[in-house]
């Protein structure tokens, strides 16, 4: 069963998952607060505080101090197929309890998260075409049998709405959330996009794209290993960077201090170097 709420000065929704009285929503619905009080569509009022938010993900839990109606089952965002019936839950434009009806319109679009000047991108969101409207924020994305698979959080366009993916990626989150409160990442300093290798490196490699560095920012572990702009990344710790989302991939908190080996393409040669990500400050 789905619980409907609205945080304190916000019409915003919510949802309850597992055993215990959580609830899932959005970090931006959240905001700076650090308690509110939530109002579900069966007229329970509960007080409710938050145990941590993660802007880059856009994903918040809190935990509500008294009683809540029976929680939602979480679903599994990776079985999802484009043209699946699903059904968006909320508080659009305040109207609580509303519910629309569509379909999975696309999956794996991206969507660029910021807190301060820190940035990311969050990978596998779902697009939908249920009507989704400013208050649906933090509600949810459900199938028909009611399983939640998604966290609504932005709308691109009238007909076009984006949800966070509920997957491995978000449980790791969640949990963070629940034993840390926050979510450290790793920070490299440079942005780049997708290249084609050249047809020798395909050959030799089986692969086809890089990331062609655009810039690396000034005194930071990518300008202290050597990496410039122009250069052609192939691989971090061994692993293939094909975009800038492969190697955000590896930017996890285990990774903060460790020496990182990163192998470029400059003018026509290889060059590795290591780095040594230092943890990504998030000023909100």
């Amino acid at each position: 069963m789905h619980a409907l709420g609205q945080a304190e000065r916000s019409t915003r929704g919510h949802h309850t998952f597992r055993a215990r009285p959580l609830l899932l929503t959005n970090a931006h619905v959240v905001g700076h607060a650090d308690a509110g009080t939530a109002s579900f569509a069966d007229g329970t009022t509960t007080p409710f505080h938050v145990i941590g938010a993660d802007p880059l993900s856009d994903l918040a839990v809190v935990r509500a101090d008294g009683p809540t109606p029976p929680p939602a089952a979480l679903g599994e965002a990776d079985t999802l197929r484009v043209g699946q019936l699903v059904v968006a839950v909320g508080n659009p434009l305040g109207l609580a309890g509303s519910v629309t009806a569509g379909v999975v319109s696309a999956l794996g679009r991206s969507l660029p998260a910021s807190a301060g000047r820190a940035t990311r991108v969050i990978d596998d969101v779902v697009q939908t075409d249920a009507t989704l409207h400013p208050g649906s924020s933090g509600g949810a994305l459900a199938t028909a049998d009611g399983r939640v698979v998604g966290i609504n959080t932005a709308i691109a366009d009238v007909g076009l709405g984006l949800a966070i993916p509920v997957n491995g990626t978000s449980r790791q989150i969640i949990a963070t959330l629940l034993s840390e409160g926050r979510v450290r990442r790793a920070y490299l300093g440079l942005a780049g996009i997708p290249a084609p290798l050249p047809p020798p490196l395909q050959d030799r490699t089986g692969r086809s794209t890089g990331l062609r560095i655009i810039e690396v920012v000034p005194d930071s572990p990518a300008a202290r290993s050597g990496l410039r702009d122009g250069d052609l990344l192939l691989t971090a710790g061994g692993d293939p960077v094909t975009s800038a989302q492969a190697l955000q991939r590896l930017m996890l908190e285990d990774a903060i201090g460790r020496p990182l080996s990163l192998t470029a393409l400059r003018s026509g040669a290889l060059v590795d170097v290591v780095a040594v990500p230092v943890e990504l400050v998030a000023d909100d």
